[in-house]
């Protein structure tokens, strides 16, 4: 479970959040929506330790997590697919994921098979360099990288921002995957209706770095739609 409460950031000398309310049940399916710099990457940023809380607090699995570092969101159960994907470009895809062991909970020093089972190309490309894949393959990586971690909460940024159709396709079915059989909380940032409607089963749209409107995704209407999204 995620709970914000009245938390106000500000970014650079401009404030960008303004006494913000957010819940998040635990295993829950959920779309941050809204329009370009309504506030919603800095949202997700600030629930991950990246930008600093300037007032309000912060609950994460039952922990106040208000003042806490990036690096110990992994401890609690959280991982990260931030927008533009962020994989290393000069390290192998094994390498990588790799890199998450060292903060996975369980310590393990092996990949989890399940990840290849998931994104089979990962499997295949094991050797190959980051940067030499397609973004499809670079945004399955990003979000196997997350996974390592054995997260109870994925957080993603637009996951398919410049993807194409079939990789989309398959980003939906594990993000319902690892919710159904998982119970894997989902949080993602999209700004793709049909997706959104496809993966969340609630909302929550922003405006003006607050939180305008919430509920089940049956309830995202046409004329949230187009008060709140249309372009």
């Amino acid at each position: 479970m995620i709970e914000l409460t009245a938390v106000n950031q500000k970014y650079g000398g401009t404030q960008i959040l303004w006494d913000l309310d957010l819940k998040i049940k635990k295993g829950s399916r959920t779309c941050i929506m809204g329009r370009n710099g309504v506030g919603k990457t800095t949202l997700l940023k600030t629930i991950m330790g990246l930008l600093p809380i300037s007032s309000g607090n912060l609950v994460i699995n039952d922990k106040d997590m208000s003042k806490s570092s990036v690096e110990q969101r992994p401890e609690i159960g959280v991982g990260y697919v931030p927008q533009g994907r962020h994989i290393f470009p000069q390290l192998t895809v094994e390498e990588n994921l790799k890199i998450s062991l060292n903060c996975s909970r369980q310590k393990s020093k092996t990949i989890p098979n399940h990840i290849f089972k998931l994104f089979p190309v990962l499997e295949e490309m094991l050797h190959r360099r980051g940067g030499d894949l397609s973004g499809g393959q670079q945004q399955q990586l990003a979000i196997g990288r997350a996974l390592v971690l054995n997260p109870d909460i994925l957080i993603l940024d637009e996951p398919n921002e410049g993807i194409q159709p079939n990789i989309v396709q398959l980003i939906r079915d594990v993000l319902l995957k690892l919710n159904k059989e998982q119970g894997m909380t989902i949080i993602l940032v999209e700004q793709k209706l049909p997706f959104a409607r496809a993966v969340g089963e609630n909302f929550h749209l922003m405006e003006k770095g607050q939180v305008i409107a919430s509920g089940p995704m049956d309830e995202l209407d046409d004329e949230l739609v187009s008060k709140y999204l249309a372009v």
